[in-house]
């Protein structure tokens, strides 16, 4: 069975949502907004059998552990879809938060608030950090402990003070997506860009 290819998203509140729906719309992708919540509602099982029915991709995947020590439920989600056999993981999305749990992960570069590329990492609002490649964040542990090709640094999605938000283009979010798909070689599936999510157009 072919692989479906999926890009993952450190972020699952609703301003992160809008601003990946909006994204995966215009690139011809498929985000899974059921994957929304803050912390992750569905397990790694569940998601998978979303990413399996989605016509097109690739497929965006949000994942957040809503500041649990440890490996919450995000986590354990992102890394069982990250190794399911029948997913290829094309890149993540590190999203940068005032974390006070000292979690980070490697980034491989970052997109700060501006839309330029950068080797440090980014702080939430999407402001370059000190630290160069790595990321502070929440949901963002596990990452380097997993076959990823590039991980790409981000501020808070849909945020970073209007900058990034969904009515406004989520034009950050669109600059570091297009990086992932660069590096992959890439190409979005076709269909109809009507920007609604995978899963609202399987429930129809």
């Amino acid at each position: 069975m072919k692989k479906r290819r999926v890009i993952l998203v450190t972020d699952g509140d609703e301003f992160a949502c809008r601003a990946i729906e909006r994204v995966a719309a215009e690139i011809g992708g498929r985000c899974i907004s059921r994957s929304q919540g803050n912390p992750t509602k569905l397990s790694g099982e569940q998601l998978v059998e979303l990413i399996l029915q989605t016509p097109h991709d690739p497929v965006f995947v949000m994942f957040d552990d809503c500041g649990a020590v440890g490996e919450g439920a995000g986590e354990q989600a992102l890394r069982y879809v990250a190794g399911h056999e029948q997913i290829e993981v094309l890149g993540a999305l590190a999203v940068a938060s005032n974390t006070h749990q000292h979690e980070w992960t490697k980034v491989d570069v970052s997109v700060d608030r501006d839309g330029c590329l950068t080797e440090y990492g980014v702080d939430k609002e999407g402001i370059r950090d000190l630290e160069i490649g790595r990321i502070n964040g929440d949901t963002v542990y596990c990452l380097d402990q997993l076959n990823i090709p590039i991980v790409v640094g981000i501020g808070d999605i849909g945020k970073m003070g209007c900058r990034d938000h969904a009515k406004n283009g989520a034009l950050i979010t669109r600059k570091a997506v297009e990086l992932i798909l660069e590096r992959s070689e890439g190409h979005a599936g076709k269909g109809e860009e009507n920007g609604e999510s995978a899963d609202r157009q399987e429930a129809r």
